[in-house]
């Protein structure tokens, strides 16, 4: 693991003068990775918007069922016809923006902020290196997502609405709904994988191949390291998706039965398909990505909180080499888990327990990367700047939704939890305080690095406080909604299911329960507010914000900040060469309590 980096030739470097590109060859064909990665995250950011923009109008729904949407619903009415009739959210169109809520968060939103657009700036940077291992193919990958997102967003204006199979897209629900929305999102789809196949394969030639002199396997730091796992993640765990969802295309518009089961009937009526497919091989491979894909999630938001901690404490990682070794066995074990999704299908004993026990087993690298991280802020003097509260929340956050997955992999629990509230919580405590605070933390700690400006410490401080209040007040209470047995995906919010509604029912939901769905609209609400600071002080920090005092503001010992403000064309103004670990802070005998990796001695 110790082996000598390959070294760079100066001629990576750029040295050679260059004619003065024009606007579209420097912003919107750009092959320079900074460039693509700015292009991956205002992108990701706005379907961020987007994706969040529906969970509200969902809240609305499940909260105030069969009421107009305030505001909004004349124009849901206008986009939507019949399906949004009198500005009310129709069941039909609350399983559309349920399927595409998940799609876009998780395929359009987190993954390309942060795999694609932290991983595109921070990467190359980091490791010494002039740009991607190939440039023309980065660009191309940014290209397909850009696709892959503009044919999932016209879908919500074609005839009968955008998908409603759920972003899970599941045979044979997705081939038997008699509109083309399922045919967008599956096109879609084959975009974003190639979008992520592509960036995959450029990360793994980059880390591999690009390194500075001097910049061995444990000098790289712990977040190129989280890059480097979660693309072989892509690289292995997209394909069989990318081959179920042609294949799924083809049931759909073909009319081939990959999917679909001899005797399917729809409606009632005996379906006229050939038959002899199995809905189940779609399960499998779907989730033989979906799980992989959670630590697609989270592993570059781990990264994330690595560099912030050490930066912001003063002092080196605590267990830098058990969180390498964590991070490459929870790689592997993702891929033997998937089915923990599928205990609900009939699945043998003895396959139920392999996978109980996978599960419990993946766990544990977790378990030691949250453990180096708490460990690490001991003895520290902690900066509690804004990037560092988001990282210190992240901590807890995160460590709530590993706990309550755990009854979700045993088979005995998962029976009573399955599709209920409780699954809800669980992820998105993974996702939303989880990997989205880490996110904003990268935004708030590298921002300085691309603009040369400083955020509002203040403003990040009212962002982050009023997110993690409302953060929690939407999540907590799905625990109990779940536990309650709640079951996710009703438009009414189990309204249906209530005592309200069916008087004395034995195991209905009660009015405290159902009540809950009240507050936690007006705490989403809420967060939406919460999130105007952020985008007043991203936008307005870009040009008036107070000016960097140096290339260093955080007096950091990576190499990304060693270079100019920010980075010109090929990021170095002279080869680097790296002397040291990652992390080297607070050193006995040096004159700063920082030492960067290229400085000699």
């Amino acid at each position: 693991m110790q082996a000598a980096a390959p070294a760079i030739p100066p001629t990576g470097l750029h040295e050679a003068r260059h004619e003065e590109a024009g606007f579209w060859s420097t912003y919107v064909f750009s092959t320079d990775h900074k460039v693509i990665g700015i292009q991956y995250g205002i992108t990701a950011l706005c379907f961020l918007f987007l994706g969040f923009c529906l969970m509200m109008l969902m809240r609305w729904q499940i909260a105030h069922p069969g009421q107009p949407v305030p505001a909004f619903g004349p124009l849901l009415a206008a986009i939507f016809g019949d399906m949004a009739a009198k500005g009310i959210v129709s069941p039909d169109l609350y399983n559309s923006f349920g399927a595409m809520h998940g799609t876009i968060m998780v395929f359009l939103a987190i993954v390309p902020l942060a795999f694609a657009a932290f991983g595109n700036y921070v990467v190359p940077l980091q490791i010494g290196a002039p740009d991607m291992a190939f440039p023309s193919v980065n660009m191309a990958s940014y290209q397909a997502y850009v696709v892959g997102g503009v044919i999932m967003f016209f879908s919500f204006f074609i005839p009968g609405g955008p998908a409603q199979a759920g972003w899970t897209s599941y045979s044979p629900l997705a081939t038997s709904i008699p509109t083309d929305g399922q045919t967008f999102w599956i096109i879609g789809m084959v975009f974003l994988i190639t979008s992520s196949l592509l960036g995959a394969v450029n990360f793994i030639a980059t880390i591999i191949q690009l390194r500075a002199p001097g910049m061995t396997w444990m000098r790289l730091p712990f977040f190129v390291w989280a890059q480097f796992v979660t693309a072989f993640l892509l690289l292995l765990a997209f394909p069989p998706l990318e081959a179920a969802a042609i294949m799924q295309f083809m049931d759909k518009v073909a009319h081939t039965s990959f999917f679909l089961p001899t005797g399917l009937a729809v409606g009632g009526t005996l379906a006229h398909v050939s038959g002899g497919g199995s809905p189940l091989l779609w399960q499998h491979l779907f989730w033989f990505l979906a799980h992989p894909e959670v630590y697609v999630l989270i592993l570059p938001a781990m990264g994330i909180v690595a560099e912030i901690i050490a930066n912001n404490t003063r002092k080196p990682i605590w267990g830098y080499k058990s969180l390498v070794y964590s991070v490459l066995t929870l790689g592997f074990f993702s891929f033997i888990v998937w089915a923990h999704h599928m205990y609900l299908t009939g699945m043998g004993v003895k396959i139920a327990t392999f996978f109980q026990t996978t599960t419990m087993i993946i766990s544990i690298p977790s378990v030691i990367v949250l453990t180096c991280m708490f460990i690490s802020l001991w003895g520290g003097s902690i900066r509690f700047n804004t990037p560092m509260l988001f990282v210190m929340a992240f901590l807890p956050m995160f460590g709530i939704g590993g706990l309550t997955g755990l009854p979700l992999g045993l088979s005995y629990s998962d029976i009573h939890l399955h599709d209920t509230y409780y699954v809800i919580a669980h992820f998105h405590y993974i996702v939303a305080p989880g990997t989205i605070f880490a996110l904003f933390a990268g935004v708030y700690y590298w921002f300085p690095k691309i603009t040369g400006r400083m955020m509002s410490e203040f403003w990040g401080r009212v962002h982050f406080w009023l997110s993690l209040v409302f953060m929690n007040l939407i999540f907590q209470p799905m625990f109990a909604q779940g536990m309650a047995g709640m079951l996710r995906r009703m438009a009414d919010g189990g309204a249906n299911y209530s005592q309200a509604r069916v008087e004395g029912a034995v195991g209905g939901l009660s009015p405290g329960i159902m009540n809950l769905h009240t507050y936690i609209l007006w705490a989403a609400v809420g967060l939406a507010l919460a999130q105007i600071p952020f985008m007043v002080n991203l936008f307005w920090s870009i040009r008036h914000g107070r000016p960097a005092a140096s290339d260093n503001p955080w007096e950091a010992t990576t190499l990304e900040w060693q270079t100019p403000t920010p980075p010109p064309h090929g990021n170095f103004a002279s080869p680097p060469v790296v002397y040291r670990g990652p992390y080297e802070y607070s050193v006995p005998g040096h004159a700063r309590d920082f030492t960067p990796q290229n400085e000699p001695g």
